[in-house]
């Protein structure tokens, strides 16, 4: 259950398109009856959201073309829904123009986790 006592100092509609992106990328790689784990923490003066979801991951192959804006990637969905990788290069601008990062962890067959950082405006 994602923190609710975390704060962050940005736009408010960038941020909530990555949000739902995120979340709409995990539901759409996930197997049905699959988990999404949406977690917050706070790590030194950074905020960290993670979206872990338990679905069909991305292929080792695949990874180092996924966050690259000079490669195209198509990819497909748990219910062979077409995914061209725009939304998370949208997600990575509009966490970068926050002085954030976006990056990601898979494994194939075993789901993927999506996580982005952004300074805190409080510190734990």
């Amino acid at each position: 259950k994602p923190r609710k006592d975390i704060m962050v100092y940005g736009d408010e509609q960038r941020l909530e398109q990555v949000w739902i992106n995120l979340i709409s990328n995990a539901i759409k790689f996930s197997f049905e009856g699959g988990t999404i784990d949406v977690s917050t923490s706070i790590e030194g003066n950074n905020v960290i959201v993670s979206v872990k979801d338990s679905g069909k991951g991305i292929k080792k192959e695949d990874q180092e073309k996924l966050l690259k804006a000079n490669t195209h990637f198509t990819s497909y969905g748990t219910s062979n829904e077409k995914g061209s990788g725009l939304g998370l290069m949208l997600c990575k601008d509009f966490v970068e123009l926050h002085d954030g990062k976006l990056w990601f962890e898979s494994e194939e067959g075993k789901g993927s986790t999506f996580l982005f950082s952004l300074k805190a405006l409080n510190k734990e």
